[in-house]
């Protein structure tokens, strides 16, 4: 199946031009004017006439040579964010080089595409580069609101121009498959009590990242470390945000669990999943150890920013097993 799909993507990028044309609403005018002038010149052989004519036949082929080198060796690059919540704004860097070492790029729209095939993929945002000088990059962000949780497919770029004189869209198709993984949406919780079972024994001291009685030096913030243990004096001393690292004796742990078996895709599944990642982030925010577990996957008790990534790949990767799947 794969290899059909990519064997039907060769065929359409050897037929289809490098190059796609659209006139725009000023383009059309443009035209009508053109052969309004053309045909008055046929009729009355006046040379005025003509010589207008082909003044604007040159016009439309000088737009055509300065968009066509606006898009020449433009290069394109995508920077996901590190971390994206279905229904929650995350922003996505579009880098432009321009590879040409003579001509700048006026007026250049990037939009990204997102889909398997680049030439069926629908738009996902859009950012403009009014000038990129040569051999200049340039970097713009857009705003991605994912609707749901699970990979989003990025199918590459399309680069589109109206310069000069905004009569042609002027526009190409670049390739640049990617994937986002997007977790699920997540609201406002408050840590509930931990798991006394889940203590550790309060005779022998644990040397461990979080909130305790005493310090033990400094280290770069990661995400999932509390507020309270940001050392502001040296932060600002040395420009990076620090934390405390600190001795503790008891560290609290906290378990989610997340029925996966017997349950069935939809609303109510969903819903179970973001209450996980809601109950995982807050519980990590606020020093815990967090463990999650589902009827076929455990995920020890750990934190820090490399196990929050864990935990909610696992969420965001999660399905629903119903009855009649697990009979199949």
């Amino acid at each position: 199946m794969s290899d059909a799909r990519t064997l039907r993507g060769r065929i359409r990028r050897w037929l289809r031009p490098p190059r796609t044309l659209r006139p725009t609403r000023a383009g059309w005018l443009f035209f009508a004017l053109t052969l309004g002038v053309g045909f008055a010149a046929l009729n009355t052989g006046n040379n005025l006439l003509y010589l207008v004519f082909s003044f604007l036949l040159g016009f439309l082929v000088l737009s055509g040579v300065l968009s066509e080198a606006v898009l020449r060796r433009v290069a394109v690059r995508r920077l996901l964010p590190r971390e994206a919540f279905a229904e929650s704004a995350a922003p996505v860097v579009i880098e432009v080089e321009n590879q040409q070492s003579r001509i700048a790029s006026f007026a250049i729209v990037i939009e990204d595409l997102t889909g398997h095939d680049v030439f069926r993929a629908q738009g996902l945002g859009r950012s403009f580069f009014l000038r990129v000088g040569p051999g200049e990059r340039e970097r713009r962000a857009y705003t991605l609101r994912p609707e749901k949780r699970g990979a989003l497919r990025f199918a590459g770029f399309r680069v589109s121009t109206r310069f000069p004189f905004g009569l042609f869209a002027k526009s190409l198709l670049i390739d640049a498959p990617a994937e986002l993984l997007v977790y699920p949406a997540v609201d406002p919780a408050r840590p509930g009590p931990a798991n006394t079972a889940t203590r550790l024994a309060g005779e022998a001291q644990a040397r461990t990242h979080g909130r305790g009685t005493e310090a033990a030096g400094l280290r770069e913030y990661a995400r999932g470390d509390s507020a309270r243990s940001i050392h502001w004096r040296a932060t600002l001393r040395r420009a990076q945000i620090l934390v405390r690292d600190r001795e503790r004796e008891n560290q609290s742990e906290y378990r989610t669990l997340l029925r996966t078996r017997g349950t069935a895709d939809g609303a109510v599944f969903e819903a179970a999943v973001r209450r996980a990642a809601s109950e995982v982030i807050a519980h990590l925010d606020a020093g815990f150890r967090v463990s999650l577990a589902t009827d076929h996957e455990l995920v020890a008790a750990g934190d820090g920013y490399r196990h929050r990534a864990r935990l909610l790949t696992l969420l965001a990767r999660v399905e629903a097993e119903s009855s009649a799947r697990e009979a199949a």
